[in-house]
């Protein structure tokens, strides 16, 4: 995967996953913590989503990155954009382990993701697609200036989904 970009923030380095992320990434997907994120699931399938995740870089060219504490070199989520089959719309989506949250993490990848997607990437609009009791990602959406749309196609009709501003737009 080499020529892929590498985000820094203050506190993170966002970069393609690797194998070393595959045991908090497997420990988040087999959690009831990842009902939000597509799961629970047995570890089997957690190994293909996160085969998906990595794969999705070759196939579209970007992807979900993982989030690594630039003090600590740990891995503490995945964050980053989405798109694949099926998708109504390009996403940019987040998942911070439990350990790491609470600290503005999330907040702090989304910004530096979706600053990617729309100025290297050349998106001109973002979703993402929560589900209605995801009460910390609606937080996080509405803190990134996304609002509601709902006209929005969703393919889970318990998702809502956010539209984020674009650099420089009017909020």
């Amino acid at each position: 995967m080499t020529g892929t970009p590498v985000l820094q923030t203050a506190r993170l380095m966002l970069r393609v996953p690797e194998a070393g992320d595959w045991p908090g990434y497997a420990a988040h997907m087999t959690s009831e913590r990842s009902r939000w994120s597509g799961g629970p699931l047995d570890p089997m399938a957690a190994w293909r989503a996160f085969a998906a995740v990595i794969g999705h870089w070759s196939l579209r060219g970007f992807g979900m990155w993982s989030a690594v504490l630039r003090e600590t070199g740990d891995t503490v989520g995945i964050v980053g954009c989405w798109y694949p089959l099926g998708k109504p719309e390009k996403e940019l989506g987040w998942v911070i382990w439990p350990e790491a949250e609470g600290q503005g993490l999330a907040y702090e990848a989304a910004t530096a993701a979706r600053s990617d997607a729309f100025t290297r990437l050349g998106w001109t609009t973002a979703v993402s697609y929560i589900h209605r009791d995801n009460a910390r990602s609606i937080a996080l959406a509405k803190r990134l200036g996304a609002r509601p749309d709902e006209a929005a196609e969703r393919l889970n009709p318990a998702d809502l989904v956010f539209r984020h501003p674009a650099p420089g737009a009017a909020a």
